[in-house]
């Protein structure tokens, strides 16, 4: 019967075109579908200096946190971000598992958590190991948010509001003022995801706008713009004892290898020399939407994230089997991870694109978007 049930969901995922399968991409391709956002993550100088700083570090921690993986040099990271946020600071392996555990190990029951509708996969997967009582208020909609906090405000004793700074999926963001202004009305806790935003602006949106201390749980994954793997989360003393002591996915999970720990610190103290790749990346991303602009296409996006929806599978299929041959490596988004027939194209910017790579590629788009099909 499993096996039965199994092969039918996967027909019909086939049958509207929405089935998955791992591939490698072809190196020639210009990629332009990755989050490395600041292209730190594969730049050969940068390597070169790192090992030159940090030869023969371990490739395994082989423990977990409370045994024996918490080495001098996660330790010195920890205690670097502390300087940098002034609020203390815990590594975690991702940041899927530093969503979940959050909301998982401080609420419950009797907690309320308020959601924009959008937020991230780890961020529901947390909300249901949490049994909390939830609402997704609309996306980006503060308005619609203030709304349950007048209802509810009072009917509960903690209540979390979460939301990221840049989405990944239509690269619009967050007002943070607004936000801000909202959490000293209602009292509410504040966890912030800044998946997108990290690097980019930076030590982040929260930290350039000076709001670390409004922000109870300040995720900072490192998988996009911090070119590496692994999250920090920012939060008081109090809360990181907590995580320490009852977050299950800290608690049993092998501590991410010294050596990854040592690039994320190295990544960390040189975050203030990358203004020539943010500068560049801006430049990119003022042309990507003069492009959108020039040539009719859909998009919400105003960031380095853009997403074009083409809304019918098969002809997203098409379209990026035309840009391949055309020498672009570009993701094609579908249902369950975006709303059905909002399927689209992702574009991730990056300094390592050049100026005339962007212009031919959105040329190409056009085309194919207009003529395939």
């Amino acid at each position: 019967m499993l096996k039965e049930k199994i092969f039918n969901e996967l027909y019909k995922i086939k049958k509207e075109n929405r089935f998955r399968s791992l591939k490698t991409m072809n190196s020639n391709l210009i990629n332009l579908s990755s989050n490395d956002y600041l292209g730190i993550g594969n730049d050969k100088v940068l390597l070169q200096k790192f090992f030159r700083i940090y030869d023969n570090l371990p490739l395994s921690s082989s423990s977990s946190r409370l045994i024996s993986g918490s080495y001098p040099i996660v330790l010195e990271l920890e205690q670097e971000l502390e300087k940098i946020y002034n609020k203390p600071a815990i590594v975690f392996n991702s940041g899927f598992d530093c969503n979940s555990c959050i909301i998982e190990t401080f609420c419950d029951k009797n907690t309320l958590i308020l959601s924009d509708r959008l937020n991230h996969s780890s961020i529901y997967d947390g909300i249901l190991g949490s049994g909390a009582k939830f609402f997704r208020y609309n996306h980006l909609d503060l308005n619609h948010l203030k709304s349950f906090l007048l209802k509810y405000s009072n009917k509960y004793d903690n209540i979390l509001v979460i939301t990221e700074t840049i989405f990944s999926m239509d690269g619009d963001f967050v007002n943070l003022d607004k936000l801000i202004q909202l959490k000293k009305e209602f009292n509410f806790y504040l966890m912030i995801d800044e998946a997108h935003s990290y690097g980019v602006y930076n030590y982040g949106m929260v930290h350039n706008k000076n709001l670390v201390k409004e922000v109870d749980f300040l995720v900072l994954p490192l998988g996009k713009g911090g070119g590496s793997n692994g999250s920090y989360l920012i939060c008081e003393e109090i809360f990181k004892d907590y995580i320490i002591n009852k977050g299950k996915k800290f608690i049993y999970t092998t501590a991410l290898p010294p050596i990854n720990n040592a690039w994320n610190l190295f990544i960390l103290k040189n975050m203030h020399s990358f203004s020539d790749k943010r500068e560049k990346l801006k430049e990119l991303t003022i042309l990507a939407h003069s492009l959108i602009k020039k040539y009719g296409l859909k998009t919400d996006s105003t960031t380095h994230i853009i997403s074009i929806i083409i809304g019918d599978n098969e002809k997203l299929d098409k379209i990026i089997s035309y840009l391949i041959t055309k020498g672009y490596f570009v993701c094609g988004i579908k249902e369950p991870t975006v709303p059905k027939n909002t399927s689209r194209i992702r574009i991730g910017l990056s300094p390592t694109i050049s100026v005339l790579d962007l212009k031919n590629f959105f040329k190409e788009l056009d085309y194919a978007i207009n003529s395939i099909f």
